[in-house]
């Protein structure tokens, strides 16, 4: 029984490699520079950064499935199953600093406009 077991676990993470593959993560959108931009580009780079957002949110929930996976792997300790692991979790970690990182750029430009366009 422990040998079928095995035989799963290796199954589920080989599919969950071929699945990395079809999970591919989003461009970050280019934030024009605030003081610098007319209102419609900045309601262009809204419009881009919300395009990233669902994208984003795309991308980790495809590779969620993986993630279960290899944790579901890695808690039998197997140590290529803790490595898998550990490389999709910062994987997954990194979409979610990225889109962090598109935020408060375009935050900042926001507020970079609204400070050379009172009123």
């Amino acid at each position: 029984m422990k040998k079928f077991g095995c035989i799963f676990l290796g199954l589920a993470l080989a599919s969950a490699v071929s699945m990395a593959d079809d999970c591919v993560p989003p461009k970050a959108p280019k934030i024009t520079e605030g003081e610098e931009s007319t209102l419609e580009q900045m309601l262009a780079s809204q419009k881009a950064v919300k395009e990233f957002q669902a994208a984003n949110l795309a991308y980790m929930n495809c590779l969620e499935p993986m993630l279960t996976a290899a944790e579901t792997a890695a808690k039998e300790g197997d140590e290529a199953a803790i490595e898998k692991y550990k490389a999709i979790q910062e994987t997954y970690n990194s979409a979610v600093s990225r889109e962090e990182e598109v935020a408060a750029k375009f935050n900042t430009e926001i507020r970079d406009y609204k400070t050379a366009n009172p009123g």
